[in-house]
């Protein structure tokens, strides 16, 4: 079983922290297209959850992935896809290939402030010419003695605006596009450093989101994850949390505008009747409603096959998949059941159809997820299956 009584404590006092703490003021944060990242980190910090299955020695809590997976889980209920992103790129996106493969010293450095909230931490890897295509990037780090020297950009960079430091992904050689990269802590600081600009979103206005440039950017070699040439693997790795994140991520959220959608048309009459008494609105509302204890279903497998220590990439794409592919036949059949009120920016269904379209183009996009999928069986032109 992949949750336990163990789980239950963590899970109410989590519930408790969102019904308190954020819920009240999304409104607020939307409209101002940004939230207090450090104050809200700070105190996610204290409570223990920005680290619960980080190493104890750098102030996580040793916890095995299931927590982390309730975590999300539950960030789903707050009303906004922005601020559980965000702490999703704190948690799942920035840090765990340096939990995972950093070195003591640069774990001190950057991990231990990220999980006490004492630093908001961001991940670069997109760039404008590279998005989902990884092994295309060409921001480099060249070696000069002790030193990288970076130079490039990234783009659509959550969280890059508040940043205290930043996961970067680089070229640090020459060599063969899958062996030339290296993940590297950049404090935002640095000189050479320039948040560009703060983007303009469709959806996901409470986060702020980034262009960066790096412009001739000296940090030590030090500040390193782990080999050289290893950062395209390590951040491979890293995908599979990122994408199980941005698929649990999702469920309370759309089963919350399930709910709220059942509200308003058990509410809402035309011609004489409820919008919900229509067989077409509520036999979709429990197609939907399956459709998401599928892709519980199908998240908590992958799960359990995470902690086990087995490779998840098949199952964890197949989520990321599936979830950002339901974000927008759930959410846009709800939405038409709103009528008039679901073009309202003021309705929270409006708002989940805009957040959840990032789902199929974030963390890689679904024609990038289905390539994968192709690769492992075998189907894509010029490729032998291994499933």
């Amino acid at each position: 079983m992949l949750f336990t009584t163990d789980h239950d404590e963590p899970r109410r006092a989590l519930q408790k922290f969102i019904a308190a703490e954020i819920n009240p003021f999304v409104d607020e944060w939307e409209k101002a297209e940004q939230f207090p990242s450090h104050a809200l980190f700070k105190k996610l910090g204290d409570l223990g959850f920005l680290g619960l299955n980080k190493p104890v020695e750098f102030g996580g809590q040793g916890l095995d992935y299931s927590y982390a997976l309730m975590m999300a889980e539950e960030l789903g209920a707050i009303h906004c896809g922005g601020v559980p992103m965000a702490i999703g790129v704190q948690t799942d996106m920035a840090t765990p290939a340096l939990a995972r493969f950093g070195s003591d010293e640069v774990r001190r450095e950057f991990l231990a402030p990220a999980i006490a909230g004492d630093a908001v931490a961001c991940i670069g890897v997109s760039e404008p010419g590279a998005g989902s295509d990884v092994a295309s990037i060409k921001t480099n780090a060249r070696s000069d003695g002790d030193d990288y020297v970076i130079n490039g950009g990234k783009m659509w960079i959550t969280n890059g605006v508040k940043a205290d430091w930043i996961c970067l992904l680089a070229n640090t050689s020459d060599g063969q596009v899958h062996r030339n990269k290296s993940l590297i802590c950049v404090p935002m600081k640095t000189k050479g450093v320039e948040v560009a600009r703060k983007l303009d979103k469709m959806g996901m206005r409470s986060s702020d989101t980034a262009q960066i440039f790096f412009d001739n950017v000296r940090v030590p070699k030090r500040n390193r994850i782990g080999e050289e040439g290893m950062g395209f693997t390590y951040q491979m790795v890293q995908f599979q949390e990122e994408r199980l994140w941005g698929a649990a991520a999702c469920l309370k959220a759309h089963e919350y505008i399930i709910a709220e959608t059942i509200e308003y048309t058990r509410n809402r009459k035309a011609f004489g009747k409820t919008i919900l008494d229509n067989q077409v609105v509520h036999f979709k509302l429990a197609e939907m409603q399956t459709e998401v204890e599928l892709l519980r279903a199908l998240i908590y497998r992958a799960a359990e096959a995470l902690i086990a220590g087995e490779d998840v990439t098949r199952l964890a794409t197949m989520a990321k998949l599936k979830a950002g592919r339901l974000g927008r036949e759930l959410t846009d059949a709800c939405l038409q059941f709103w009528g008039g009120m679901g073009f309202m920016n003021e309705t929270h269904v409006s708002r989940a159809y805009r957040d959840s379209r990032l789902t199929s183009i974030g963390g890689g996009a679904d024609e990038v997820m289905l390539t994968v999928l192709c690769k492992m069986m075998g189907t894509l032109p010029g490729t032998k299956g291994n499933a």
